[in-house]
């Protein structure tokens, strides 16, 4: 049978649109990747994010015009006192709250219960444009007795504890698969924006101590310490070392971490954790905060970075 010139250009064509085509689904981003590009374009990387962060109450008090103030309590407990001048929010609602009230465009200062869910909520802003966002170090523990959350929550659990391990920290890991974004969206301003709403539905990501403590092998344990710290006070068993400013999109930072496990990192006092947990979950891990850090497992060993609980209180409406 004789071949028409014209058909065999067409198929010849087709196939190479076939090839060309898969070559094109090979090489197109995933939204990990095309969302962690726009982070690190946009000066969005970690490093960035948790960096000066929290504002103590002394420096506060008294400057309040200065800051546009969001007490993320319950309004019950902001009708019991907050900060002169505060607005009461919601987590969830914190970007619209900010978005409608701050007319002025002051820079932000979240205040909550002990600084940890206000941690989440400074991630979810810095992320979404208001880059000097803060947290209020302690949160309304740090400005009035009455509110005073972090005392009771300071344990020596740890100590003693058959998971609570003096040994070498482990070799980290390294070339994990990078964890799954569900999204439609191809751009990295729309996935981000994605992630950073998803993070405000979901609401705090907070473990115990002692439920992460009893079963550590339930978890990929990050210890957000130095290498000093890490070794002369101890560690949760199994706990990875990662040094404050590693743990970042640039450098393959974050190839140490398995997506398939939940992340659970800790701190001195579960506020840095928290917005490490929130800026991980923003990038698509499954992240946990461990709740008042070494306070809740060593605090009768601290040598530093320890709660203290307040002698007086600062003004309140």
């Amino acid at each position: 049978m004789k071949l028409d010139w014209r058909l065999i250009l067409v198929i010849v064509l087709s196939l190479g649109l076939m090839v060309s085509c898969d070559k094109a689904e090979e090489d197109e981003d995933t939204a990990f990747q095309t969302l962690t590009k726009y982070m690190v374009e946009n000066d969005l990387d970690a490093t960035t994010v948790v960096a000066d962060w929290t504002v103590a109450a002394s420096a506060v008090s008294g400057n309040e015009a200065n800051y546009f103030i969001v007490d993320i309590r319950s309004a019950a407990k902001y009708a019991e006192g907050h900060i002169p001048g505060a607005v009461n929010s919601s987590y969830a609602d914190i970007l619209t709250t900010v978005e409608v009230q701050n007319t002025n465009d002051l820079p932000v200062v979240v205040a909550c219960y002990s600084g940890q869910s206000a941690a989440h909520a400074v991630v979810a802003l810095r992320l979404s444009g208001y880059t000097d966002a803060k947290t209020l170090l302690f949160g309304m523990s740090s400005w009035a007795r009455q509110f005073d959350s972090w005392t009771n929550s300071c344990a020596s659990i740890g100590v003693g504890h058959a998971n609570w391990s003096t040994g070498t920290a482990p070799a980290l890991m390294s070339d994990n698969d990078e964890p799954v974004i569900n999204t439609n969206y191809k751009d990295g301003a729309a996935i981000l924006a994605q992630q950073v709403d998803s993070l405000l539905t979901k609401g705090f990501q907070g473990t115990a101590a002692a439920t992460i403590l009893d079963v550590p092998e339930n978890y990929q344990i990050v210890n957000y310490w130095d290498l000093t710290d890490y070794d002369h006070y101890g560690h949760i068993d199994g706990a990875y070392q990662v040094t404050p400013g590693t743990l970042k999109i640039a450098d393959n930072g974050l190839d140490i971490l398995d997506p398939s496990q939940t992340i659970a990192t800790y701190c001195w006092t579960g506020q840095t954790s928290s917005m490490m947990t929130a800026w991980l979950s923003a990038v698509g891990y499954n992240a946990t905060s461990l709740k008042n850090g070494a306070n809740a497992m060593i605090y009768s060993t601290l040598e530093g970075h320890k709660w203290g609980a307040l002698t007086a209180d600062l003004p309140m409406e």
